[in-house]
């Protein structure tokens, strides 16, 4: 299907641009990146110029920095010297994991008419699918599209959900031990009581979002994910193979190796005590 919309912009005259006719102009067409990649676009428009032109250039190979991997044979983590770390051995079956990306990648990839039935920007919905979630907020774009559920306290219905991801039902359970299990972990490298974190009920709100990122025509003018931080009390990435994930140590950029089977966990902002120690990321 094409997008014929001319509120589309791709050139430079800033005389006649307006940001928010072309954010309203490509948000109402729901059908996000991946639309504009059907339509077979070969210039991005400029809601999606970043401006972090030096991403690349202030990157080093990931064998620069050992993102610490945690084998749950072992009884202790200790994430102190760094916000980021991967798990392996975590009893989540790796079939699981595979289809997970799968049911989230055939989601994307749909038909657009089906995929446009989803797209929308309300937070209360049990399923929500869009492309940058602060898209009116932000100063650029960012060249995904995401689709996302609550998993937790009221998790949606097998029915509720759409094709392909009534795999998320699983994942979401599987995700939720796992969770409690490192944050008694945590507990302990804290000197708590191990059930401490755990009865603050941090398990009680979660959201498995699988983000999608087309190819883009000028992958050097934006960026798949901005620079952030996480602000949740913890976040579990399960990341593709092709990679992409990076994280910001000394004012330079680390590429996250991924590896098969392995989660990569990220202490967010709520959990940044002097102990833990935050770090921001992106993808590329």
């Amino acid at each position: 299907m094409e997008v014929k919309n001319s509120n589309l912009t791709h050139e430079n005259d800033d005389s006649t641009y307006d940001r928010n006719v072309e954010v309203k102009a490509f948000d109402d067409s729901k059908l996000g990146v991946r639309g504009l990649m059907e339509r077979g676009v070969t210039k991005i428009p400029r809601m999606f110029y970043s401006g972090e032109l030096n991403i690349i250039e202030n990157s080093i190979n990931n064998s620069m920095l050992s993102v610490p991997i945690i084998d749950f044979k072992d009884i202790h983590i200790d994430p102190s010297r760094r916000g980021f770390f991967q798990v392996i051995n975590h009893g989540i079956p790796i079939n699981v994991l595979d289809e997970t990306i799968n049911g989230i990648r055939r989601f994307h990839e749909q038909d657009p008419e089906v995929r446009k039935q989803f797209y929308n920007r309300d937070m209360e919905k049990k399923v929500v699918y869009l492309s940058t979630i602060s898209l009116y907020r932000d100063k650029f774009a960012n060249w995904r599209d995401s689709v996302g559920c609550f998993m937790a306290p009221n998790p949606p219905k097998y029915e509720e959900l759409p094709k392909y991801l009534d795999i998320i039902i699983e994942y979401s359970k599987k995700i939720k031990a796992l969770g409690g299990t490192i944050l008694e972990l945590f507990s302990e490298t804290l000197g708590l009581d191990l059930s401490y974190l755990k009865e603050r009920n941090y398990l009680e709100g979660l959201f498995i979002q699988g983000h999608y990122y087309p190819p883009c025509p000028e992958p050097e003018l934006t960026m798949g994910t901005s620079e952030h931080t996480d602000p949740s009390f913890m976040t579990i990435v399960l990341q593709e193979q092709l990679g992409g994930l990076q994280v910001l140590r000394d004012n330079q950029w680390f590429d996250v190796a991924p590896v098969h089977g392995a989660l990569v966990v990220n202490i967010g902002d709520l959990l940044q005590v002097s102990l833990f120690k935050g770090m921001v990321d992106n993808l590329f």
